[in-house]
């Protein structure tokens, strides 16, 4: 029931199934579960023989019957065993593409709530030490450590507060958040919950963007399942403490991924930024303390609840603890997402996971950390995949979305495409995101047309626009541009030289 599968044709391979079995007097039961991940693959049918499951992909309509008869060419063996899976560190996503989604009883199966009624046995503060020994950090954007926001939470003084989870997915090649939601999506519940346990808020939001429909109605339904079944309400699994949570759903500004954008879209009002201070966890929604953490983030708390925070800080390098969900897309053979802890080299990622470009062709570069991340190139592909070590390789992890480009990519287009992407999407709130984009725009094209003076322009203005914005639109926008034309200078018209 995910959405790549799905787009890739897997209903017409479910109703293909299930026709030819009734055709051949077959008893077949055919459940619907996320994507392992695997995109590559789908539409990936699992056949459950003697209690392992056997691949079978990409599948089509017109291999229902080889695929029921155990002779289709499209035969993968264990998915267990495959590569890609075999090589994973699977802790927030262990149960994806494993379990049916809305079925909480398959949850509870695989471990699910086991994090929450620790949880339940635990004070406020145990429960955000918990986190903040984990090493758990943001996994949306600039890596703030989880269970210090939690910590400015918990000590607010306030009669009300909240738990909101960013669930607009904006980035380009970024696809966990989608898959987590509809695929498992009640360990993100319950990560909410652990969360409202910790800082003393009865009430979260789920902030999800329209161009979701499948994850909003997945979670929406896992919702009412959950409050159904006592997992949510005025008495947690009869623990006399209470949590509740609904879904929002925000109109597609690129904008509202950032933290105060999505809480003035979240409280009705337009999605512009809020200056700061005060920050969210002081007054956030509706004007009080507010936990707002990305779905990865949320979603990685139950394991830490029950496996313990060390087992998770086990996994990593540095000050990066625990695992990032890498989503590999782009021009790339194998495009997909594998969950692994941190300290991967890029090249490794890129090349032994990704296979390399669709094309066959050379990568060129590699963009980490969505349309405003920087460019990496071969060159750099050594670095290990880590917050400060990508800040340092002049990148940044982002939400870990991955788009890789061949040697015919334009990168002089690419980094306009970068500056015009900003002007189009800017909330308007300051002048250097709202005019600079603009300006760069203009600046972009006057080297494009020959105007190699136009780059010690181009230059101050990104300078300006890092130093100035109020968020990460305007603030980030330059690092893809500034990148493309340090690695790439002649298609600048200059010399490398110049533009260092």
């Amino acid at each position: 029931m995910d959405s790549a599968a799905k787009a890739l044709g897997a209903e017409e391979v479910a109703l293909a199934l299930r026709a030819e079995a009734e055709a051949r007097g077959l008893e077949v039961e055919i459940l619907r579960n996320g994507t392992r991940g695997m995109i590559w693959l789908e539409p990936l049918v699992e056949v459950e023989i003697d209690g392992t499951r056997h691949g079978y992909g990409p599948a089509e309509p017109a291999d229902a019957g080889a695929i029921l008869s155990g002779e289709s060419d499209k035969a993968l063996g264990p998915v267990e065993s495959l590569d890609w899976m075999a090589r994973q560190t699977r802790l927030t996503f262990a149960r994806c593409g494993v379990i049916e989604p809305l079925s909480l009883e398959s949850y509870e199966a695989h471990g699910g709530l086991s994090g929450l009624r620790r949880a339940l046995q635990m004070s406020d503060e145990e429960i955000v030490t918990e986190v903040k020994d984990s090493g758990l950090r943001g996994r949306g954007g600039a890596g703030f450590p989880t269970g210090i926001k939690w910590e400015t939470v918990r000590t607010a003084k306030a009669y009300r507060k909240y738990i909101v989870c960013n669930a607009d997915e904006g980035d380009s090649g970024t696809f966990a958040d989608r898959m987590i939601m509809e695929g498992d999506p009640f360990c993100l519940i319950e990560g909410m919950a652990i969360a409202g346990l910790g800082v003393g808020a009865v009430q979260g939001y789920v902030y999800l963007r329209s161009e979701y429909p499948d994850a909003i109605e997945v979670m929406t339904r896992a919702i009412e399942t959950a409050r159904a079944a006592g997992v949510l309400g005025a008495d947690i699994l009869g623990s006399g403490r209470a949590f509740d949570m609904e879904v929002r759903v925000g109109a597609g500004a690129y904008v509202c991924g950032e933290e105060t954008s999505l809480l003035n879209s979240l409280e009705g009002k337009r999605g512009v930024v809020r200056a700061k201070p005060p920050l969210p966890a002081i007054e956030g929604a509706f004007g009080k303390p507010t936990v707002v953490n990305n779905v990865i983030s949320l979603a990685s708390v139950p394991v830490i609840f029950e496996k313990g925070a060390q087992h998770y800080a086990d996994f990593g390098l540095g000050r990066s603890r625990g695992t990032i969900p890498l989503q590999i897309a782009g021009n790339v053979a194998r495009g997909g997402l594998f969950e692994t802890a941190f300290g991967m080299p890029l090249g490794e990622i890129v090349e032994g996971l990704g296979g390399g470009t669709a094309t066959g062709r050379p990568v060129k570069a590699v963009q980490v950390g969505g349309p405003l991340g920087a460019y990496l190139g071969p060159g750099q592909f050594d670095t290990p995949f880590g917050y400060e070590e990508l800040d340092g390789a002049g990148g940044l992890v982002g939400h870990a979305g991955l788009v890789i480009f061949d040697d015919t990519a334009d990168m002089l287009g690419l980094a306009r495409f970068a500056m015009e992407f900003c002007a189009v999407e800017s909330c308007g709130k300051c002048t250097p995101c709202r005019i600079g984009a603009v300006r760069g725009v203009e600046t972009l094209d006057r080297i494009a047309a020959g105007d190699s003076a136009a780059i010690e322009l181009l230059t101050d203005l990104c300078e300006t626009m890092t130093d100035g914005s109020l968020c990460a639109l305007g603030g980030l926008t330059p690092y893809p541009v500034m990148s493309a034309l340090r690695l790439f200078p002649e298609e600048f018209g200059t010399a490398r030289e110049a533009a260092e």
